[in-house]
C-alpha cells in the first residue's frame, strides 16, 4: 500500500526485478494451468453461479495429483498443477486430475468447454472481490474488451523455469519468437456472442484490444531481459491503487508507474510492494515471475493441450535448436495480430509452424519422449499444419454444417488411448 512520502527510486525497481522476478529457480520446474469455459447444457444462455462454481472448486482436496482449482471472474474454472521436472509428468498430473474434475462436473450437469472464448454468453462477472471490481471499472473506461477478457476467455498457461542463468536470456527471446506461431497453430476461439468473430483466436483479439501498455509483447532483441521487463513495467499504466486491504481504487487518469514514482499521487507514493502488485496486473504474452509464464495458448481439448505443452517445452528447453528456431521463425517474426486473425491460413505462419513442429518432433525423439506423444504431434502436423488449418477451423466447419457453437463433450482419455481415439 502507498506511503505518505517518497521511499523508493527507479534503481530499487531494477534491483527488485533482478533479484526477485528473475531470481534463479530450479532448472527443471514445469507447471501447467488449464482453464475452461463453464456451460450448463440444459440452458446454454445461463451462466454458472458463484455457489455452483465454489461447489466444484471445493473438490481440490480430492484431486489425486495435487492440482488446485480456482474460479476466474466469469465462472471459468482453472486447474493448476504443482511443478514437475518434465512435460510428460506435468501432463500426466493434469490429465489425472482433469479426469476427476470432469466426472464431478458431469455429475452436477456442468460442462467444461475447451474454447478460448465463450461462444454464446455476454460477459458477466460472478466473482466478487475488490481486485476484480477495480479491474472491471478500470477497463470499462476504454472499451468492453476488458470485461470480455476477464469473464469470457479461457487459456492454457505453461510455466517453465529459466533454465539457470545461462539459459535465461535464450529462453526469454525464444519464447517471444515462438509467440505468433503458437497463437496461430493452436487458435481455438472463432466465436463470440453466437456467431463467428472473423478471428481464429478471438481470445487473443480481446487481449490486443485491452490497454496495450500491459498486454503488448515487451520484447526488444539484444537487450537484457531484466532491463526490458523493468522498463516495460515502469511504462505501463497503473490500473489500481490498493488503499487498504478492502479498498482498491481504479485510476481514471492515465498514469504510468514511472510517473507515479516521480510525481506521487493523492493516494500516496509507491512502495516496492506496490510495484510487485503492479506486476500482477500486467498481461503480456510472456511474463517473468520467477519462471516464464507463456500466455499465448487458447483453451484446447484433449489431446491437443498435451501436444501444445510437449511441443512448446521441447522448443524452449532444447538449447541445440536455437539457430534453427531463429531461421524457422524469421518469416513470422512480429505477426502477433495476423496470427490471431488468420491462423495458419497466413502462408508465413504456416511455413514457420511446419518447420517448428518438425524441429520439436526431432527433439522429442532425440530426448526419448514417449511414442504416443511423438505420434500425436506428428498427426497434428499432418492434420492441421500441412493443411493450413488450426482447431478453430474445425469448429467453424461444424458451425457451418449444423450451427453448433459448443464442441461435443468428451471425457479425458489416458495418453495411450488418445491416438486411436482422435479421428
Amino acid at each position: 500500500m502507498p506511503s505518505p512520502g517518497l521511499e523508493i527510486s527507479a534503481d530499487a525497481i531494477y534491483r527488485h526485478v533482478a533479484e526477485d522476478v528473475f531470481a534463479p529457480r530450479p532448472e527443471t520446474d514445469i507447471g501447467l494451468e488449464l482453464e475452461w469455459i463453464t456451460s450448463l447444457p440444459q440452458d446454454r444462455a445461463r451462466r454458472i453461479t458463484l455457489t455452483e462454481a465454489e461447489e466444484l472448486t471445493a473438490l481440490s482436496a480430492e484431486l489425486p495429483a495435487g492440482s488446485s482449482l480456482s474460479i476466474e471472474p466469469g465462472g471459468q474454472l482453472e486447474l493448476a498443477t504443482t511443478p514437475f521436472e518434465s512435460a510428460a509428468e506435468v501432463c500426466d498430473a493434469a490429465a489425472t486430475d482433469l479426469f476427476v474434475l470432469d466426472q464431478r462436473c458431469r455429475a452436477r450437469d456442468v460442462e467444461l468447454i475447451a474454447l478460448g472464448v465463450d461462444p454464446l454468453k455476454a460477459p458477466q462477472r460472478i466473482v466478487v472481490h475488490p481486485r476484480y471490481q477495480a479491474m472491471e471499472a478500470y477497463f470499462a473506461q476504454s472499451s468492453a474488451a476488458g470485461r470480455t477478457m476477464m469473464c469470457n476467455t479461457a487459456s492454457i498457461q505453461l510455466n517453465i523455469g529459466f533454465g539457470g542463468r545461462q539459459n535465461l536470456s535464450r529462453r526469454w527471446h525464444t519464447a517471444h519468437l515462438l509467440g505468433p506461431f503458437l497463437i496461430a497453430t493452436f487458435a481455438n476461439s472463432p466465436f463470440e456472442l453466437g456467431r463467428p468473430s472473423g478471428w481464429v483466436s478471438t481470445r487473443m483479439r480481446t487481449w490486443w484490444s485491452v490497454d496495450s501498455s500491459r498486454t503488448a509483447p515487451p520484447i526488444r532483441f539484444g537487450r537484457d531481459p531484466v532491463e526490458v521487463w523493468a522498463d516495460y513495467a515502469l511504462d505501463a499504466r497503473v490500473m489500481m491503487v490498493r488503499a487498504s486491504d478492502t479498498r482498491y481504487v481504479p485510476l481514471g487518469e492515465s498514469m504510468t508507474f514511472r510517473q507515479w514514482l516521480e510525481h506521487g499521487h493523492d493516494l500516496g507514493w509507491p512502495t516496492v510492494d506496490d510495484f510487485a502488485y503492479h506486476l500482477t496486473t500486467l498481461f503480456p504474452p510472456v511474463r517473468p515471475r520467477g519462471w516464464f509464464e507463456l500466455r499465448v495458448l487458447d483453451a484446447l481439448p484433449t489431446p491437443f493441450w498435451h501436444i501444445a505443452v510437449a511441443v512448446t517445452t521441447a522448443l524452449l528447453a532444447d538449447a541445440d535448436l536455437e539457430d534453427a528456431l531463429h531461421r524457422a521463425t524469421s518469416p513470422s517474426a512480429g505477426l502477433w495480430i495476423d496470427s490471431a486473425r488468420s491462423g495458419l491460413a497466413h502462408p508465413a505462419l504456416q511455413r514457420t509452424a511446419a518447420d517448428c513442429f518438425e524441429l520439436a518432433i526431432e527433439s522429442l525423439q532425440r530426448n526419448h519422449a514417449d511414442s504416443a506423444t511423438v505420434a500425436l504431434a506428428s498427426r497434428y502436423l499432418d492434420h492441421f499444419i500441412r493443411r493450413g488449418r488450426c482447431p478453430a477451423d474445425d469448429r467453424l466447419d461444424a458451425w457451418r454444417r449444423d450451427g453448433r457453437l459448443h464442441p461435443p463433450p468428451e471425457s479425458p482419455l489416458p495418453l495411450e488411448e488418445m491416438e486411436s481415439a482422435w479421428v
